[in-house]
């Protein structure tokens, strides 16, 4: 195992070395130049300075397990390698009901974890964690060298554990202890609100969330005339064929969009079945927790003038990933994927638009609602 462990550093560095100096051999063979890249010493150095120089002598393993994570998670936010540990838990949470604190959180490499949604009634918000706050810590474990998804394995658990943070917060560090509760035991619930339809929460687009909707929410819709509102607010997980047959009920078209895959190959996405709910205006709520395949949802509907969009802008992380288990139990998880809109418009780091903005710090139920009240009263 320890022999294999070395083969696949040693794999796993020449990849990281193709990356590193790409740029420069492109360069030099531009250049009718045959010598190599100045950068190929210069890295040739530094390893022999570690192992001569260094004051102790380093786990070769450890070592590679940090330049792989650097590689990989430096790739983009959703990137990530994972470590045994981290692994492990990956496959342990798959498809499990998990408990959490209810934050949604944004994260670039290098940088700390900020806070960018919290649910109402959450363990979260009743701990007084703030939109904006960042987190240094979790459990004692440092969070810059992390990717989002790792991030979101130590804050989720299968059991309603205590969990430990560090907090940033300005200029002040605060420990909070935040419970971890089953907050989204269904993917979707539907809330009568006066002057509406109802408030349709779609906690995560994975089955049975339509199906849900169609067999024990469509009756009562059917029947409405009213603006329904979709929040869609700190949903972050779902599948992109969970979104397509989300966006069907609500409009019939033969393109909606489309996964751009390696070497601009594409994978359609139709909405071709009679929508069930076509007769209701919607509006949808997001925030900067809205990602992934929510993203797709918010901004398909307003591209095709099926929705307006109340919020704040999404971040821009609508993509697809693949899972690669590795042969020593680490792993890596790829961007596959990314979402244009049937115009061609990426979603990847741009998101989706509101019409109406809420401001950073006015993101309660109630701000939202005034934001969609005043909409609705336009003419």
């Amino acid at each position: 195992m320890k022999r294999a462990k070395h083969i696949l550093a040693a794999s796993l560095l020449t990849v990281s070395l193709f990356f590193v100096f790409e740029k420069s051999i492109v360069r030099a063979v531009a250049a009718g130049s045959t010598a190599p890249p100045k950068n190929i010493f210069l890295l040739e150095a530094v390893i022999r300075l570690i192992k001569n120089d260094y004051i102790e002598e380093k786990d070769a393993i450890k070592t590679m397990d940090g330049s792989f994570q650097g590689l990989v998670n430096s790739l983009d936010s959703t990137s990530s390698y994972l470590n045994k540990e981290s692994t492990a838990r990956y496959l342990e949470q798959k498809g499990a009901q998990l408990r959490e604190p209810g934050i949604g959180l944004f994260k670039e490499y290098g940088a700390f974890p900020q806070v960018v949604g919290i649910a109402e009634n959450s363990p979260a918000e009743k701990s007084g964690l703030q939109v904006g706050d960042l987190i240094t810590e979790i459990e004692g474990l440092a969070t810059p060298p992390m990717s989002l998804t790792e991030v979101n394995l130590y804050i989720r658990d299968k059991e309603e554990t205590p969990l430990n943070l560090k907090v940033l917060r300005e200029a002040d560090t605060i420990d909070v202890k935040v419970e971890r509760a089953l907050l989204y035991a269904d993917p979707v619930k539907l809330r009568d609100q006066e002057g509406t339809s109802g408030v349709l929460k779609i906690f995560r687009l994975d089955p049975p969330c339509v199906s849900e909707i169609k067999i024990k929410l469509r009756p009562n819709l059917e029947k409405r005339k009213k603006p329904l509102i979709v929040d869609l607010r700190n949903c972050q997980d779902g599948s992109f064929e969970e979104a397509q047959q989300f966006i069907n009920l609500f409009l019939k078209a033969e393109n909606i969009g489309y996964l751009e895959k390696k070497g601009r190959t594409r994978e359609p996405f139709s909405a071709s079945e009679e929508p069930i709910l076509a007769h209701l205006p919607l509006v949808i709520w997001t925030n900067q927790a809205t990602m992934g395949p929510a993203e797709a949802v918010a901004a398909v509907l307003k591209n095709s003038k099926r929705a307006k969009i109340i919020g704040l802008p999404t971040p821009g992380l609508a993509a697809k990933h693949q899972f690669i288990l590795l042969g020593d139990q680490t792993s890596v998880i790829l961007t596959s994927g990314i979402f244009c809109l049937s115009s061609g418009e990426k979603l990847w780091g741009r998101g989706a638009e509101p019409n109406v903005r809420v401001e950073m710090d006015e993101q309660s139920f109630d701000a939202f609602m005034k934001k969609t009240k005043s909409l609705l009263s336009t003419p």
